[in-house]
C-alpha cells in the first residue's frame, strides 16, 4: 500500500515537473509582447526610432540603461541588405544588433572602433557572396555583417554623459539611418 502510494506520489511529481518545464520553455515563444513586437508600435520597419528615457511610470523595453538614450530600428533582408550609419557626439555610444528574438548578435562601440561614427551593412548570405565576388567601392569603409536569419534589430545608444548635450544626443538619434540599400 505505502509502495503503490509512493509510486503514484513519484509519477504526479514527475508529472507536474514535466508541465513546468514545456510551460517555462514555451512561453516566450508564444508572447505577443516581445521586442519584435513593441519596437513595432513604436515605428516603422526601416527607420529609427527613439525610445522613451526608462523611468518608474513609462513602459519601455525592458533592460534598458536610464543613463543611456536609446533608439531602435527594426529590419528585414527580404529586398535587400540594410545600411545602418550612426554618429554622435564626442561621449560613448554603442551600436548593437539583435536577432529576431531579441537574442545579441554583433556590437560595436565607439571605444573598438575609435570613431565617432559608424556605418554597417547588415546583409545575408547570398548578399555577402555578392560583395566578396564583386565588392562596389562605396562600400569600402564600411563595416559588413553576415546576417543568419530574415529580420533583426539595431539598437542604438549614447550616453548622457550631461544634460547639455542632450540636443546634441537628440539629434544624433534622429540622424541615424537604418535603410534597405540595394547592390549594384
Amino acid at each position: 500500500m505505502i509502495a503503490r502510494l509512493a509510486v503514484w506520489a513519484l509519477g504526479v511529481a514527475m508529472l507536474a515537473g514535466i508541465v513546468h518545464i514545456v510551460v517555462v520553455l514555451g512561453v516566450p515563444s508564444h508572447s505577443v509582447n516581445d521586442s519584435w513586437n513593441a519596437i513595432a508600435r513604436l515605428g516603422p520597419t526601416g527607420t529609427f526610432v527613439a525610445l522613451p528615457r526608462p523611468t518608474a511610470g513609462t513602459p519601455s523595453l525592458p533592460g534598458l540603461d536610464p543613463a543611456m538614450a536609446q533608439a531602435t530600428c527594426r529590419f528585414e533582408l527580404d529586398a535587400a541588405p540594410v545600411r545602418i550609419r550612426v554618429s554622435a557626439p564626442d561621449v560613448y555610444w554603442s551600436l548593437s544588433l539583435y536577432d529576431r528574438q531579441g537574442l545579441h548578435v554583433w556590437g560595436l562601440d565607439n571605444r573598438g572602433s575609435g570613431q565617432k561614427a559608424a556605418d554597417v551593412l547588415v546583409a545575408g548570405d547570398v548578399h555577402v557572396a555578392q560583395l566578396r565576388e564583386n565588392p562596389p567601392e562605396q562600400l569600402e569603409d564600411v563595416v559588413i555583417v553576415d546576417w543568419k536569419g530574415r529580420q533583426g534589430i539595431a539598437l542604438f545608444q549614447i550616453f548622457r554623459q550631461q544634460p547639455s548635450l542632450d540636443g546634441e544626443i537628440r539629434a544624433a538619434l534622429e540622424a541615424a539611418e537604418c535603410k534597405a540599400t540595394p547592390l549594384q
